[in-house]
């Protein structure tokens, strides 16, 4: 498979992935990075099938357009999502690219229509998950009750051994583990639904 983590313009981390031998890839959020995706994409002989988004918001959406209309790729998107999509996925959905799999998982708190995707052993947690954070639940459609269960309900059950590639350069490195955040990560330290609602409305 081949795997890339591209941040070019500002704190937004967009992904590459591809199957090498079919020559079929998709891009996760495209963010402000569509012209470093495109030309990477072009040099490695890549055919962009997808432009799935982690969730609506702007500054992941943004550059879809672009890559859409550059390579004639389909947008995938959770049925949930505003944004301007010809695919609708769901909660353990599972979309091809070429003879990968990559596994929708939903997990609503930051946006409704927030998705994290789990492909040969890493995570693509957009901004549910951050390297030692956690998306923000002040916005509108965010919940923090919806969070908590997305993390711990969802990410928290998977293997330690799971890489975690986020949505922004936020924390002390590109990459984690579900293992590493596990123990470090102070948003994931055991807590109660209620106890989780107080932490996450403090200042």
């Amino acid at each position: 498979m081949f795997f890339k983590q591209i941040k070019h313009h500002g704190d937004n981390f967009s992904y590459i992935i591809a199957d090498e031998t079919a020559k079929k890839a998709a891009i996760i959020d495209p963010s402000y990075n569509a012209d470093v995706l495109t030309k990477t994409c072009e040099s490695q002989g890549l055919t962009v099938e997808y432009v799935i988004n982690t969730h609506g918001h702007g500054d992941h959406t943004a550059g879809n357009d672009e890559i859409r209309k550059w390579f004639n790729a389909k947008v995938v998107a959770h049925r949930l999502s505003t944004t301007r999509k010809d695919i609708a996925v769901a909660d353990g959905d599972t979309i091809k690219v070429g003879n990968l799999s990559v596994k929708v998982i939903h997990t609503p708190g930051h946006t409704l229509d927030s998705i994290c995707l789990l492909v040969d052993g890493r995570l693509l947690t957009g901004d549910t998950l951050f390297v030692g954070e956690c998306g923000r639940t002040d916005l509108p459609g965010s919940s923090a009750e919806a969070l908590y269960h997305s993390l711990f309900g969802k990410l928290m059950k998977l293997d330690d051994s799971v890489e975690i590639y986020p949505g922004h350069d936020y924390g002390t490195a590109p990459v984690s583990t579900i293992g590493r955040e596990r123990e470090t990560n102070y948003v994931l330290e055991p807590r109660t639904l209620k106890e989780f609602l107080e932490f996450m409305s403090l200042p």
